[in-house]
């Protein structure tokens, strides 16, 4: 019964299919490895010029999988595995490729990359953050200029680039950011391939749509996408809107007014939290408090409904919103920390006057209320591409809102080497004091044995705490979270190193490449703590993954 149920599988049917594609590309190995860096050339640029003849890709498929491979092994010395071919099939076909951690989905991903550049209408691959998106390009960057591709990377806080090898920053310690040359979005977009983070490319697609003048518009049409961490992006912020505001002429005189007063009222007598829904209101009590003390005879009468609206979001900037969970104040300005990878979005603002409700909070200058001018969002932003395809480790979960949404199908890629981590049971303990005790224990005693530890917290404020616990203890330590993001590099290729003992919040979940440093095999491998559960399940299984 057993082998009859894998015999009808039809992700098991699609895998040896594609294994059997992957054998003829294997066919042409020797015959592509005899040839000089100039032939290898030649041949990319005839599988170029096929394809701008109006050739099908599919039927080039073969050969560009073959040339990308040794293009791969000649300048970063890495070889696709047949499962990773297999992988770039998946991609090239417009599906998700379920692909386990540290099965190489980056490299994975410059198979269909360089396929789907070949036609010359440009191709995108989608990161989650801007360290992601430099660090990709700078690293497949050398792949695609042996082939004659050009390679741009597109981010909000950092800039944007192109890749040249004739081109040195010495100032990043990670090699693979220092080909990366300043450049404008034209000059990043109008690359045969770009590296690009989703909300960047969001906005971009609503300036060019604003733009008056045609030769303003920096995107040239939404072609072929890959997009990494897809779960993350297309299912986590779907709904998720990106904006472009101007200023409103509401006075924001009221907003300090309003967060002294909330922060006077007490739970339970004046207000109600209810955690689940995320949100809080005022009782009886807490009405008739508020409009004394505000001068206001009748909070919800109907002339009263920015006031009443204005005392409701100080309310919930109050109760709902955490420093140094939900957003840090960075010189001066509330910024606001993504619940999902741990990151500052600089320059996002919570609407509805939220933001500045939260600012009157903290005691920083409140800005101007916004007021919409544009807006996309993530969903209806990604289904506009002609082809889109993604990866991640954790898909097949949401296979079927995947297929409703974005038309979308998932394949399981089969791991090149079996899993060998050792997954332990939850402990749970009787307080976060006892915990945290616990988890400095094992971070002590994993130290004593030379073993890389990476604990993962969900906010800045534990990530914090604990650090100051192992300060007390003496033991060495970086913290990566929200406030550290300048030293993500550095951090990340530390964290493997024997002995290391890194603390960080999600920031270290998803796509982070930690790599073992010398002996650390022997001793166990990495060592991963996770502190507490996140509400998403996948978002956990990206912490164990680092493993």
């Amino acid at each position: 019964m057993l082998n009859l149920t894998k015999l009808l599988d039809p992700n098991e049917r699609e895998v040896k299919r594609h294994l059997m594609v992957a054998e003829a590309i294997n066919d042409l190995e020797p015959e592509l490895e005899a040839l000089d860096d100039a032939g290898l050339r030649a041949r990319s640029d005839e599988l170029r010029q096929r394809a701008r003849d109006g050739h099908d890709l599919d039927e080039l498929l073969i050969e560009a999988f073959a040339v990308c491979r040794e293009a791969a092994r000649r300048t970063i010395g890495l070889r696709h595995f047949d499962v990773q071919l297999v992988g770039g099939m998946v991609l090239h076909q417009g599906k998700i490729a379920e692909m386990k951690t540290g099965e190489g989905k980056t490299l994975v991903a410059s198979l269909a990359l360089y396929l789907n550049a070949l036609a010359g209408k440009g191709v995108h691959l989608v990161t989650v953050n801007d360290y992601l998106a430099r660090r990709d390009a700078g690293w497949m960057g050398p792949i695609y200029h042996l082939l004659g591709l050009t390679v741009g990377v597109n981010v909000g806080t950092t800039g944007t680039f192109i890749y040249d090898p004739e081109f040195v920053d010495e100032t990043h310690p990670d090699t693979r950011l220092q080909r990366l040359k300043p450049a404008t979005k034209k000059e990043a977009y109008l690359a045969d391939i770009t590296y690009a983070t989703n909300s960047e490319l969001a906005f971009d697609y609503l300036r060019d749509n604003m733009s008056l003048d045609l030769s303003q518009c920096s995107q040239r049409g939404l072609n072929y996408g890959i997009v990494d961490e897809v779960d993350s992006i297309l299912i986590d912020e779907a709904r998720t809107p990106h904006i472009i505001s101007g200023q409103s002429e509401e006075s924001t005189e009221k907003y300090y007014e309003y967060a002294r007063w909330a922060g006077r009222l007490v739970e339970i007598d004046d207000y109600e939290v209810d955690l689940k829904h995320k949100s809080a209101s005022l009782t009886e009590a807490g009405i008739a408090k508020m409009e004394r003390w505000t001068g206001i005879k009748n909070i919800y009468d109907l002339e009263n409904v920015i006031e009443a609206h204005q005392i409701n979001q100080a309310l919930k900037a109050k109760t709902l919103f955490l420093r140094d969970r939900d957003y840090l104040v960075k010189d001066a300005e509330v910024v606001i920390v993504d619940e999902f990878t741990g990151r500052t979005m600089v320059g996002r603002r919570w609407s509805d006057g939220l933001h500045q409700a939260v600012e009157a909070k903290e005691g920083v200058k409140v800005q101007q209320e916004q007021k919409t001018i544009a807006t996309i969002t993530v969903q209806n932003y990604f289904r506009q591409y002609e082809k889109l395809a993604g990866m991640t480790g954790t898909a097949l979960t949401e296979a079927e809102e995947f297929h409703k949404i974005y038309k979308l199908d998932v394949v399981a890629i089969p791991t090149h080497r079996n899993m060998v981590r050792l997954d332990s049971p939850d402990v749970i303990y009787k307080s976060e004091k006892s915990k945290f005790e616990a988890v400095i224990e094992e971070i002590v005693e994993m130290n004593k044995e030379k073993r890389p530890v990476l604990v993962g917290t969900v906010s800045v404020e534990k990530s914090e705490r604990l650090a100051r616990m192992l300060e007390r203890r003496g033991v060495k330590h970086n913290v990566l979270n929200a406030k550290q993001h300048e030293r993500e590099a550095q951090i990340v290729a530390e964290a493997g190193q024997p002995a290391a003992v890194t603390i960080a919040t999600n920031m270290a979940g998803r796509g982070t490449d930690i790599v073992l440093g010398p002996g650390v095999t022997d001793v166990g491998g990495l060592h991963i703590i996770g502190t507490e559960r996140h509400e998403s399940r996948r978002i956990d299984n990206q912490l164990r993954g680092r493993a």
